[in-house]
């Protein structure tokens, strides 16, 4: 009997283990993979109505993952944040309807083409531009990173037209809709997902420079891509990659891609419709938007005072210090302070650098420097004497400083302080380049879903109007009671 007990004690023992400790259990723990994507490429992908990320890449990557048996992250970057991550290892792999090219096969490990397409140049609706020789002294619009700009730069001086960039699509198709430019290039299906959602363009002659899109990973990833490859031979048997094309595109009749597209419209299109169906999402990103301006306001505030302070001691190396800081931070423009410190410090350290991580130093930095030159002019403007009385009654420097001239120089700092939250929660928006959902990111994210490029930004607009009048005012009444 007490053999059996002894027994039955030895079985259970390691499978109570197992259960109790994380990732010992029967079944080995998969593997998590970090996907960066694009934010505004649909119908490969988009975030629907629920603000969840969808579209024909995001489903076949997690339709991969699930026949291999690894699990996805997906981060939505946008396309050029998400290669330059992929680059500095910040993240394992890009789908984001990247086409094949020799140069990002030397610099990624690339998967087996998984879509056809093709470049396509679209004109207003209403315009008077019928082929390629009618762009000729026009300016054409192209997204930054892509093979459709390459495509325009191409074959631009034979044509005689000009290129400007843009970061994501919908600001190119409203620089075309509003007349600024000529025309835009796009891949195939995504300009025609637009067209059958209502975007105002119009497709002029057929597709060129035919390509096939593929998966990134860096080269140090064999393993994922490979799992890539097997999973989408299966997927290309078993007929699930045809169900997800179809959900997305329809099968090729007109009638079945606006079926398919009309997924992705709200009811009502107007104004208040579009609030209505997108207040949440317009939220969330509000939100996200005040943690990182009350974050970094805090960080920034106490990087600020201390090297302020160090300004104005009497000693040379700190006050060089304080300059120097001050000098540096001030200068650099706050979006290559922020590609900087996200993708190009983790190349120096060898780690990882979560996106709100990067986006708080980089409002720290920025900020703090500010925040430290009006610390440095507030003390520096009570009146000498002030020092020199105090030190003259024998209290030390910084005794001095504590009791008489900071009291003082609060007073003349303090609307300043009220001002530099209200510069860092502008300055939020730019974030927006790494990936970071804060109120202009999700503005993006819905124009990509229902292409009204106009009402969306008044929204926006109008949401950071009423937050920064409400700032405004609370700063003017602070300086009334300061001054009473």
């Amino acid at each position: 009997m007490k053999r059996k007990w002894l027994l039955g004690l030895l079985i259970a023992l390691p499978l109570m283990l197992g259960a109790l400790l994380p990732g010992k259990s029967v079944a080995a723990a998969q593997k998590t993979y970090t996907i960066g994507t694009d934010v505004t490429f649909a119908p490969f992908e988009f975030a629907n109505q629920d603000n969840k990320y969808v579209g024909i890449d995001l489903d076949l990557i997690k339709a991969i993952a699930k026949t291999e048996g690894f699990k996805v992250e997906i981060k939505p970057l946008g396309f050029n944040a998400a290669v330059q991550a992929l680059e500095a290892k910040q993240i394992d792999g890009v789908i984001a309807g990247m086409s094949i090219t020799p140069e990002r096969q030397q610099k990624f490990l690339m998967s087996d083409p998984y879509y056809k397409s093709g470049v396509v140049m679209a004109v207003a609706k209403k315009g008077t531009i019928k082929s390629l020789k009618d762009l000729r002294g026009k300016r054409v619009a192209v997204k930054t990173g892509t093979d459709s700009a390459d495509y325009a730069n191409s074959i631009k001086d034979k044509y005689g037209f000009s290129t400007v960039t843009f970061d994501d699509s919908n600001n190119m198709y409203q620089d075309v809709i509003t007349g600024n430019s000529a025309a835009c290039f796009e891949d195939q299906p995504v300009m025609q997902y637009g067209i059958n959602n209502g975007m105002a363009l119009k497709i002029i002659g057929k597709p060129a420079r035919e390509g096939s899109y593929g998966f990134a990973a860096s080269k140090n990833n064999r393993a994922l891509i490979t799992k890539f490859n097997a999973g989408l031979k299966k997927l290309r048997a078993n007929g699930q990659y045809d169900k997800i094309i179809e959900r997305y595109l329809g099968n090729g009749s007109a009638k079945s891609q606006k079926t398919a597209a009309g997924n992705a419209q709200t009811t009502d299109r107007s104004f208040f419709g579009l609030l209505k169906a997108n207040w949440g999402t317009l939220m969330s990103g509000l939100e996200e938007t005040m943690v990182l301006t009350v974050v970094a306001i805090f960080f920034a505030t106490l990087v600020g005072i201390l090297v302020g302070l160090l300004g104005v001691l009497p000693n040379k190396f700190a006050q060089g210090v304080a300059t120097t800081f001050i000098y540096i931070f001030r200068g650099l423009p706050l979006m290559v302070l922020a590609l900087f410190i996200y993708t190009g410090v983790p190349s120096l350290i060898g780690s990882k650098v979560p996106a709100f991580i990067a986006g708080i130093v980089t409002l720290t930095l920025n900020e703090g420097a500010y925040t430290a030159a009006f610390v440095k002019g507030g003390i520096q403007a009570v009146d000498p004497g002030q020092m020199e009385a105090a030190r003259s009654l024998g209290l030390p420097f910084g005794k001095a400083m504590r009791k008489v001239i900071l009291p003082q120089g609060i007073k003349i700092m303090i609307p300043s302080f009220i001002n530099q939250f209200i510069i860092t929660l502008k300055d939020t928006s730019i974030l927006s380049i790494i990936g970071l959902l804060e109120l202009t990111q999700t503005g993006k994210i819905i124009i990509a879903r229902n292409m009204e490029g106009f009402k969306i930004w008044t929204m926006v607009a109008l949401i950071y109007l009423i937050i920064i009048t409400l700032l405004t005012w609370l700063s003017n009444w602070v300086q009334k009671k300061v001054k009473a």
